[in-house]
């Protein structure tokens, strides 16, 4: 059995428990662009390039990934805020492999998402450029993580933000060198935060805003009995999001440590049935609200491996796309990351 993980940290997966679960890939030639995973290496928790083609290789048709944004291969040396260039090179160097076509018709971070500091202002824009030039064509966007609670109980995200960190002054600066270079920003936020992507949506129209997660509804912590709560308003902040037509939504991310579900303390792990039961009202609600073209499924992993195999998520993907049309189906798995992410895929 797994250890049980601190509720909204990151931890590492068991792979031997992982591995006691896996299934013939449904639908395997449908396409699919993943377009939210990690790379990292950290002590007791590597995912490096050998890991993701592991996981990609389990029968799925996966064509194409996005990597994102989380803190990797940072540089030692240099201006502070252009160590975040490293993760672009380190990406890029990932996706350089790829499709040198060694590795099959995979073609790993075709999208890169990495980070700039909004909080320089203006001054973002120089890193904005070197980011750009450092990506070799493939540097799409930045994420900022933003989530934060006024809940003790709840961990902040990453870069530590400050309360209504998107509508302060200077970062929203720097927000402005990103719109201006026409790139995308990925929000990784909590849910009761939902609110201030809208606004910041409606500040900025002409920029794709991807909200990740299905919104980082909280589920733990003072949030813990109060499910349903919490369900009802997700839903209402979700359906007010979706007035904004620049956003588009990840939905996936919900296999993390946030209070929801304990596949990870099971002594084997859920089968696809299981995961699409426990995901249909947060799949289907997202969908329903934003309409498939505005939807992608993503694995965020290795985070969620902790509750389930790469194969056996993507076949509960499809089993949860079994009443759509075609089209809809297409542009969940592959159409609507691959035009957000503006991805040529062959």
């Amino acid at each position: 059995m797994s250890a049980s993980p601190k509720l909204g940290n990151v931890i590492a997966p068991n792979l031997e428990w992982v591995a006691k679960v896996t299934e013939e890939a449904l639908e395997p030639a449908l396409p699919i662009v993943d377009p939210h995973h990690h790379l990292w290496q950290r002590t007791g928790n590597d995912y490096m390039f050998h890991d993701l083609l592991a996981d990609t290789q389990t029968g799925h048709n996966i064509v194409a990934t996005v990597f994102v944004d989380c803190h990797s291969m940072y540089r030692k040396e240099g201006p502070a805020e252009l160590r975040c260039l490293g993760e672009t090179e380190f990406a890029n160097g990932v996706a350089a492999m790829s499709a040198s076509g060694l590795y099959g018709g995979l073609r790993a971070c075709a999208g890169i998402v990495s980070h700039v500091d909004l909080r320089l202002g203006a001054k973002a824009g120089a890193v904005f450029d070197a980011q750009i030039a450092a990506g070799n064509g493939r540097f799409r966007g930045i994420r900022y993580q933003t989530g934060l609670d006024k809940d003790p109980g709840i961990r902040p995200t990453r870069t530590n933000p400050t309360p209504g960190l998107m509508a302060d002054a200077t970062w929203r600066e720097g927000f402005r060198e990103l719109d201006r270079r026409g790139l995308t920003f990925d929000s990784w936020t909590y849910h009761p935060q939902i609110g201030e992507v809208a606004d910041l949506a409606s500040a900025f129209p002409n920029t794709q805003i991807i909200l990740d997660h299905v919104g980082g509804p909280l589920g733990y912590a003072s949030y813990a009995s109060r499910h349903d709560e919490v369900f009802a308003t997700w839903k209402k902040s979700m359906t007010e999001l979706a007035r904004r037509p620049n956003v588009t939504v990840k939905v996936g991310g919900l296999g993390m440590a946030m209070g929801w579900f304990d596949f990870y303390e099971r002594p084997t792990p859920p089968g696809s049935q299981e995961l699409a039961t426990a995901f249909k009202p947060w799949v289907e609600t997202t969908v329903e609200i934003f309409g498939a073209d505005r939807c992608m499924f993503e694995s965020n992993f290795p985070v969620d491996k902790i509750s389930s195999g790469y194969g056996v998520l993507w076949n509960a993907f499809k089993r949860l796309a079994m009443g759509v049309s075609a089209a809809e189906k297409t542009a969940l798995f592959s159409g609507t990351a691959a035009r957000v992410y503006k991805l040529a895929l062959s």
